[in-house]
């Protein structure tokens, strides 16, 4: 994924019809792969989100009781 020329276009040479469909669509398919891969991260790090903030707990259930009890059973 860098910006430097492709090596057939540098060393002058020009691609056949063929050649240059199949290079196409090759790049076409890593597009569109790309794509895809970036909406599984996406997706994966909105789950990972969503999933801490469900397991936060809330404030009522980590503070002792306000009375100076504890809870255990007699």
């Amino acid at each position: 994924m860098t910006d430097t020329p492709d090596k057939t276009q540098s060393s002058g040479q020009t691609l056949s019809a063929r050649a240059e469909a199949a290079r196409a669509e090759r790049l076409a398919r890593q597009a569109a792969a790309l794509r895809a891969n970036l909406r599984r991260r996406k997706d994966q790090a909105r789950t990972r989100q969503d999933h801490n903030t469900a397991e936060e707990p809330s404030p009522a259930t980590t503070q002792p009781p306000g009375n100076g009890e504890s809870k255990t059973c007699p």
